[in-house]
């Protein structure tokens, strides 16, 4: 009986040994090995031996790529806007070793290690710049981070800026401003319209004037013509005149007629012997 026991005792210590000694480590992972609590190697995928009682699995590390969320952070830009951005990280340990005595957490490290370099990157550039250039800032990025988390064993594939967008109040602030720019210019294209319109004016009385003018000088002309031939007339004969004279009082009757004042015209019975007596009361023609 006791034999029997020392022989179960001494089979399931071999099996737990063997259990101790052999690790098989599946496809995307990395077992980190420490040998009497100090590294000593690192095992891959697969069926990996080690020396039980002595080595002992100390860290599981995948070597898949790893997507780290960056919280949301306020930023200030160089014209002391704030804007609320945050990215998406995709890391991959390389050196699993490294990663897991080289840095406390790495996760926590490479998350504070990039909304620092996202703050210093974004606090050299304007609002305009910030919110318009998101592949320069991810070039910047990765090119601030890449060699420091290089020494943690671990490779930055890429850093992708998820969200940058100004902070409720600066959104609000820049809808005010482009409201009152709309205004402005509105209102500039109705007084350029304005003043268009009143050179518009302008141009057309002063054209009105010119033409006025000119037909007054016309007139004039016509008149002065006209003139000269009823003085002409009057020295070979009456007929002429009284034909000009009697075609002007007529026009002139008329006139009258049309007055809003005017109630009743009389017209002389004898037009002729009424145009006859303007023209002897006219002083003679040079001879």
């Amino acid at each position: 009986m006791p034999g029997t026991i020392l022989a179960l005792f001494l089979f399931a210590l071999v099996v737990v040994t063997i259990g101790l000694g052999v690790r098989t480590v599946p496809q995307g992972s990395k077992y980190v090995v420490q040998r009497l609590g100090k590294y000593h190697s690192s095992l891959s995928p697969g069926l990996n031996l080690i020396i039980p009682y002595i080595d002992t699995v100390a860290y599981k590390v995948t070597t898949k790529d790893i997507v780290l969320d960056i919280p949301s952070q306020e930023v200030i830009t160089r014209d002391n806007a704030v804007i609320i951005a945050n990215a998406l990280a995709y890391i991959n340990i390389v050196a699993p070793e490294k990663a897991v005595y080289g840095v406390e957490n790495y996760v926590f490290a490479i998350q504070s290690l990039v909304q620092t370099s996202l703050r210093s990157i974004v606090g050299e550039m304007d609002l305009d710049d910030a919110l318009s250039s998101r592949e320069m800032i991810k070039a910047k990025l990765k090119a601030a981070i890449s060699d420091d988390i290089a020494d943690w064993g671990i490779a930055l594939k890429t850093v992708e800026i998820q969200d940058i967008k100004p902070s409720p109040t600066m959104q609000h602030a820049m809808e005010e401003q482009a409201a009152a720019e709309r205004a402005r210019r509105a209102t500039v294209t109705r007084a350029e319209g304005d003043k268009s319109a009143a050179i518009l004016q302008a141009d057309g009385r002063l054209e009105a004037s010119r033409r006025d003018a000119e037909a007054q000088v016309v007139l004039a002309e016509a008149s002065q013509t006209a003139i000269r031939k009823v003085a002409e007339a009057t020295q070979t004969g009456e007929l002429p005149v009284v034909y000009l004279l009697g075609e002007k009082y007529i026009e002139a009757m008329r006139h009258i007629a049309n007055s809003a004042n005017s109630k009743l015209v009389i017209l002389p019975a004898d037009l002729p012997a009424a145009v006859r007596g303007l023209i002897s009361g006219l002083p003679p023609g040079p001879r």
